[in-house]
């Protein structure tokens, strides 16, 4: 019997904990913002970079875009917080801004990619054309995953996953503004990005449902494809062609 006992599996009680990990993810997610974008948006002032791109201030796009997405980041960890305190009904009304702030932020992210692109924004040796498919990808998946996160939103086990990933997807910016982590390349600063995550979201659905609930198959897999594909398009004649005219739309407005 005690053999018996010994060998069953750590399953921790279904969902007791959904309200610690989440909030939690919150708050991790929201320092490591904070920490890749420290010395050069956050704390500029302290580092002496005083928020500028290419010695130049930065320009009224990439400043909405800072103030767009640093509101996703307090309104992701205030949504968390409201489910945890079983506030449920104030974080339902507060989903519709989080909806609108959500279609901003692709809009605006997409319009501060090309204006980057257009200034030289780029890795060290990194045609800027090229590494335009980086941050334009962040905003296809974004924008894929939040979409099914809200068309979802009355399945909370998908839901909240969803929306986890969708974060997910616009964290590797911060996280390849870390000391040493921006030469290493995509794979590298993806990698450090989705893996992490996807190994705690996993891991916590093994130890409470002993498996792993759909939208980590489906939305991971997103997040993982999209990295190899964009490298592999990235460098191809027809992105070029297409990265090319989007910069000359962006210039007309610049």
């Amino acid at each position: 019997m005690a053999t018996s006992v010994m060998s069953k599996p750590v399953v921790l009680p279904r969902g007791a904990y959904d309200r610690v990990f989440y909030s939690g993810m919150a708050v991790v997610m929201a320092l490591t913002v904070l920490i890749g974008f420290a010395r050069t948006y956050y704390l500029s002032a302290y580092f002496g970079t005083h928020a500028t791109f290419g010695g130049r201030p930065f320009s009224t796009i990439v400043r909405l875009h800072a103030a767009l997405f640093t509101t996703w980041v307090l309104l992701f960890i205030v949504q968390t917080s409201l489910v945890a305190r079983h506030r449920v009904a104030v974080h339902r009304r507060l989903g519709v801004a989080v909806g609108t702030l959500a279609g901003l932020m692709i809009v605006v992210g997409t319009a501060t990619a090309l204006q980057l692109a257009l200034s030289g924004g780029a890795p060290p040796g990194v045609d800027p054309l090229v590494f335009l498919a980086v941050p334009l990808g962040d905003m296809v998946v974004f924008a894929s995953l939040v979409t099914a996160a809200l068309g979802l939103r009355r399945n909370k086990e998908a839901h909240k996953r969803l929306m986890l990933l969708a974060y997910t997807a616009i964290l590797a910016a911060a996280v390849a503004r870390f000391p040493g982590v921006l030469p290493l390349g995509p794979l590298w600063f993806f990698g450090l990005t989705f893996l992490p995550v996807l190994a705690l979201g996993v891991t916590y659905d093994l130890l409470t449902r002993r498996r792993i609930h759909p939208a980590y198959l489906w939305g991971g897999a997103l997040l993982i494809v999209s990295v190899p594909v964009r490298l592999m398009i990235s460098t191809t004649q027809g992105w070029r062609w297409l990265a090319e005219r989007l910069v000359e739309v962006a210039k007309l407005y610049s």
